[in-house]
């Protein structure tokens, strides 16, 4: 993509942009033929920016939805001006790059939004679309084909079914295998973090009042989509932030030397960010490390970061070397909130997990996203506070630091409630506390 500028603020930013495979696109006019990175890595190089900040989108992020996260982000750091002279203080001659990453993490589109199963057999919507949509998002191969297709066979056929058929069942075990999403407990991979898929349970689980995750409440027969959806695109934004954006990373890091490089995503793009630091396996090496990390109600497991998770003995979470191998020099931040239906609901309904969607258990759950709980099972972590934007943290290099942002991140849309709501001074605030302290690392 194009660079873009922040109209009212005269702030640009680059936008680059990946395809589902993790492949950076080649049609950018503004790119280097027609790669967008190249341009940037190569401008990082000649105009050597004191501080790069990198940022990741989350779900939903079609590239107009991007510009906009991007231009609200971006924008309420810029107008903190008290904060940036801090950093200035800290580095000489401060000079900030912004880049944006962008990502096709769209589960579910508007055409799918607020209804129930009969919508789509009565004449609302071109079922047909909605399969092909289904195909193209989910991928499309023969196996993932053929088994959309029979699950929107037997929809047509049993719109009003009281449980699931048989021939649907069939199919989405099928759908689930051909999607290659593993079910390996609290210790997998993005996509992989969660219970066996059980369409039966997703089924009955779409009346949930939890089920309508961003807005989709797709009923009956169609409902597992909604868990199969989820979770593809927690593993799609996994295997692009171990493939192009790693290796897009690693090249910043090398191009800029001196550049204090700090990292920011939100909701699926925590998932980018962590995979882009940890590389192939959660384990690859970077040239040196990020200044900062901040992880905004992340649709992650809590347990991501923990050598030895507590609710699995003797084995960590598959993140847990970004912290552990001081891949992160500065503080890394995670923001929480009560408030977030998204991941406080939705998330461990979509691992298989409905018994556990309080948010308030005295104890952190088995299955519980990031975005709710924070960062868990790390010795030494620090619970606190998102404070107003004139406060002092204090935070310290290479510590963990989950701040509760119930008294800022609140602010409901009716569907997923304060998941987005991340766009206040407060947030940027604390982003740039965490760039002050990891501009003063060496």
């Amino acid at each position: 993509m194009p660079f873009q500028t922040i109209e009212d603020l005269g702030t640009r930013y680059a936008l680059v942009s990946f395809d589902k495979s993790g492949t950076e696109r080649s049609d950018d006019p503004d790119g280097k033929n027609g790669q967008m990175s190249a341009r940037v890595v190569e401008t990082a190089a000649q105009d050597k920016p004191t501080n790069i900040f990198l940022f990741s989108h989350g779900w939903k992020g079609d590239v107009p939805a991007a510009i906009d996260q991007y231009d609200r982000w971006i924008g309420a750091m810029v107008k903190l001006p008290a904060d940036a002279q801090r950093v200035a203080q800290a580095v000489s001659g401060f000079k900030p790059m912004w880049i944006g990453v962008h990502w096709p993490s769209q589960p579910w589109g508007d055409e799918e939004f607020g209804s129930d199963v009969s919508f789509a057999f009565s004449g609302g919507v071109d079922v047909n679309a909605l399969l092909e949509t289904y195909v193209e998002r989910l991928g499309d191969t023969p196996a993932i084909r053929s088994a959309l297709t029979r699950i929107f066979d037997s929809a047509r056929k049993n719109a009003a079914a009281f449980q699931l058929p048989d021939d649907a069942r069939a199919a989405y075990h099928e759908l689930n295998s051909a999607l290659g999403l593993g079910a390996s407990g609290e210790g997998g991979g993005p996509g992989e973090d969660r219970e066996p898929f059980d369409p039966d349970q997703a089924f009955s689980d779409s009346q949930s009042p939890a089920a309508d995750f961003g807005g989709l409440n797709l009923g009956g027969i169609l409902s597992p989509l909604r868990q199969l959806s989820f979770w593809t695109m927690k593993k799609r934004a996994n295997t692009i932030g171990e493939a192009g954006m790693h290796n897009f990373l690693k090249q910043i890091l090398v191009a800029a030397p001196a550049a204090k490089v700090h990292l920011m995503g939100h909701s699926f793009g925590c998932i980018v960010m962590s995979s882009m630091l940890g590389g192939p396996g959660g384990a690859a090496p970077l040239p040196r490390p990020v200044s900062s990390l901040t992880l905004a109600q992340g649709a992650l497991s809590l347990w991501s970061y923990s050598p030895d998770m507590p609710v699995r003995k003797g084995t960590p979470g598959y993140f847990h070397r970004n912290f552990s191998e001081g891949k992160v020099a500065g503080p890394l931040l995670t923001t929480r909130s009560k408030f977030d239906r998204a991941v406080g609901t939705f998330y461990p309904l979509a691992a298989g997990a409905l018994n556990q969607v309080a948010f308030e258990l005295g104890a952190p759950p088995t299955f519980g996203g990031m975005g709710s709980f924070g960062i868990q099972g790390v010795t030494g972590a620090v619970d606190g506070k998102l404070q107003a934007s004139t406060a002092e943290y204090g935070f310290q290099p290479k510590k963990i630091y989950n701040l509760d942002g119930n008294q800022y991140i609140v602010k409901g849309d009716g569907v997923s409630g304060a998941h987005s709501d991340i766009d206040g001074p407060e947030v940027a605030h604390a982003m740039w506390q965490a760039a002050l302290v990891g501009s003063q690392v060496s």
